[in-house]
């Protein structure tokens, strides 16, 4: 059965300092199986990551995993999704979990889970896609970068507009159903020669 939406998200390959984490992403994935959707995600079967894809398996979601070669050993790639897709890099990786996608979730992580969250930002900025991105501030925990970025704008190196194309939410049921139905509304639409 196709899948009524995409959902590309981010999240971490440890499982975080408290169990709120791993409770996040069991209901985000929740929430895009038992709404017909499907997961895009990179793959791996470790932290949030793992916590994420088994969650919208049981659901009855479909899950897309997108790892580099490299990192399957390190990441441990999760062999029952729907999809694996081992790519040659990064760059690979992103593109491909970005053409896939209806929209973008970073879910709290860490270094990686930003660069690819600030690539996808960006990649709307620049008009290269139409395609909603989000934030799920869980207790908190985007709220100093928040503050940061708004002080960028104060500084000038940012625009109101720019982020104002950033969504921000603390709810699942609440976050997850604006993205998806905005992502349902846009043309989408992905140049990746463009990038």
């Amino acid at each position: 059965m196709t899948p009524k939406f995409s959902l590309c998200v981010y999240c971490g390959s440890r499982p975080g300092a408290t169990p709120k984490f791993a409770d996040a992403a069991i209901a985000v994935g929740r929430w895009i199986g038992q709404n017909g959707g499907q997961l895009v995600y990179g793959g791996g079967n470790n932290g949030t990551m793992g916590i994420l894809a088994d969650a919208t398996l049981a659901a009855g979601g479909r899950v897309v995993g997108v790892i580099p070669r490299s990192m399957v050993e390190r990441e441990w790639a999760k062999q029952d999704c729907d999809e694996l897709h081992v790519v040659d890099n990064m760059h690979q990786r992103k593109s491909l979990m970005a053409e896939r996608a209806d929209a973008f979730l970073a879910l709290p992580g860490g270094l990686g889970t930003f660069e690819e969250f600030f690539e996808a930002w960006t990649w709307r900025v620049l008009d290269f896609h139409r395609k909603p991105v989000a934030l799920l501030d869980l207790d908190g925990y985007y709220a100093p970068l928040l503050a940061f970025l708004r002080q960028s704008v104060g500084h000038g190196f940012m625009n109101d507009w720019q982020m104002d194309m950033l969504t921000v939410g603390n709810d699942v049921g609440t976050l997850l159903p604006q993205i998806v139905e905005a992502a349902l509304r846009s043309p989408g639409g992905m140049d990746t020669s463009e990038i």
